[in-house]
């Protein structure tokens, strides 16, 4: 008996904390993922972001299962950003998405070429999708160019799977080694010459 009275005090309880708090702070923490060249840019590109609250590198895409560095044909390297919606939008994160590849190849970004190094923007629900589009139909209003000169495919969400550990915050683990890469592949200049006169 007074086992049963505790559970219904217990279950009183939390049903006035959930009455009391609204679904939106349960539900505030969200994903998305993308792909645009090398994940540790594109990763340490996001993970900055105020409301994003981690970023991880890994391989989506493909229909290979348990890939590697060694061997992830099929997919592309890509980024699962988790974030809380209530500080930074899903198109906020779109808008950050963009500045930071090149829309116009799809042959590779950067100096890395192939498909593993496409532009993708993976959705995994109709609004993640439908706010995607209208997000790539900005852009090409901003540039003022056809939506078709932008190469960036729009696609639904595969399994994301998770890259080895030491690709995880490479930027920050080897600073010297990423700052070279990053200048060496002529990411930043490629970005200032796409986007310099872009205003968000």
């Amino acid at each position: 008996m007074i086992k049963m009275f505790r559970r219904l005090i217990l279950s009183c309880i939390l049903l006035q904390f959930l009455i009391i708090w609204p679904a939106e702070v349960f539900a505030q923490s969200q994903e998305a993922i993308f792909a645009g060249g090398c994940f540790w840019c594109l990763e340490h590109d996001l993970e900055k972001l105020d409301g994003v609250l981690s970023a991880d590198s890994g391989y989506s895409g493909g229909d290979l299962a348990n890939p590697s560095y060694e061997n992830h044909f099929g997919h592309q390297e890509a980024v699962r950003v988790s974030f809380d919606s209530n500080v930074i939008s899903y198109k906020e994160l779109l808008d950050n998405y963009w500045v930071n590849i090149d829309p116009f190849d799809d042959d590779g970004q950067f100096c890395d070429r192939g498909d593993s190094y496409k532009p993708v923007i993976f959705t995994s629900n109709e609004e993640q999708k439908n706010e995607a589009k209208e997000s790539k139909k900005a852009i090409s209003l901003a540039l003022n160019i056809p939506i078709d000169q932008l190469k960036v495919n729009i696609v639904d969400s595969k399994t994301f799977w998770i890259a080895e550990e030491y690709h995880q915050d490479y930027a920050v683990k080897n600073p010297l080694k990423y700052k070279f890469y990053r200048t060496s592949c002529g990411r930043d200049n490629r970005l200032k010459k796409v986007w310099g006169e872009y205003k968000k």
